[in-house]
């Protein structure tokens, strides 16, 4: 525990995703385990997610729904989840003085580079959530990326600033769990994720995943479910669940 909040850091683990899922009986509802250095870290899309050791903030965090806990949530309303804990880590980062934008439906972008991904998985207990663990990996110092990875940046990058994990991992604790009281409460506003979304209203090409073709189109919004809607130049438009679409930058 650091200064009376609930993060465990761990020296190193296979994933902090794991850790949490392993022991969920365990940890208290918003509860964080970080982790100076994961050996199999996991990001969206069944990849990897690489961090040097020590240099960066990788950590889950639990969130458990219900009486005394956070307020239920329908199933279909898990989105909810993705809107708090993208404009958490956005709010954390504006204060840091980092212009960013959310790239749909959960990386976090500074211009045309990831500086944060995330990795969200839900637990339902019939109709309603029992829990989320929220997978983030936020750049911090690292200065040296893979090659493999084609457009990564850091807070220390951009700033020029080294920063102290510990110290950064409870401000960001804040903005979350500030971002969770706020936009997962009945009738919060969806609007404030679409502002801050990456390109949009803005013309760029993607890819239609279903048969390769790329085709010029603008973000539009993201409705209730969390699909993106886009409009090409004729006015049609589409709609694409995760996995459906793919940006090209």
């Amino acid at each position: 525990m650091t200064k009376q909040l609930p993060i465990r850091w761990l020296e190193e683990t296979d994933s902090t995703q794991n850790e949490l899922a392993r022991h969920i009986s365990d940890y208290d509802n918003l509860s964080v385990v970080a982790a100076r250095y994961q050996t199999a870290g996991r990001g969206q899309r069944g990849n990897s997610w690489v961090a040097a050791k020590g240099e960066n903030l990788t950590f889950s965090m639990l969130l458990k729904f219900g009486q005394g806990r956070i307020p239920y949530l329908d199933s279909g309303d898990q989105f909810k989840i993705t809107r708090a804990a993208t404009l958490g880590v956005l709010s954390y980062l504006h204060e840091k003085g980092i212009p960013c934008k959310i790239k749909w439906p959960n990386d976090i972008y500074y211009r045309n580079r990831k500086i944060c991904g995330m990795l969200i998985e839900n637990v339902l207990d019939g109709r309603s959530l029992k829990h989320s663990i929220i997978g983030i990996g936020l750049n911090l110092n690292q200065k040296a990326f893979p090659a493999e990875l084609v457009n990564p940046v850091s807070m220390s990058l951009l700033t020029g600033i080294d920063y102290d994990p510990e110290k950064e991992m409870e401000i960001l604790y804040s903005n979350l769990t500030t971002a969770f009281s706020l936009y997962l409460a009945p009738g919060s506003d969806s609007s404030i994720y679409e502002e801050n979304l990456y390109r949009m209203g803005e013309f760029h090409e993607y890819v239609r995943c279903s048969d390769g073709t790329t085709f010029e189109a603008r973000i539009i919004g993201v409705n209730k479910l969390g699909q993106l809607q886009v409009q090409n130049k004729k006015g049609e438009r589409e709609t694409f669940a995760f996995k459906e679409i793919s940006y090209i930058i």
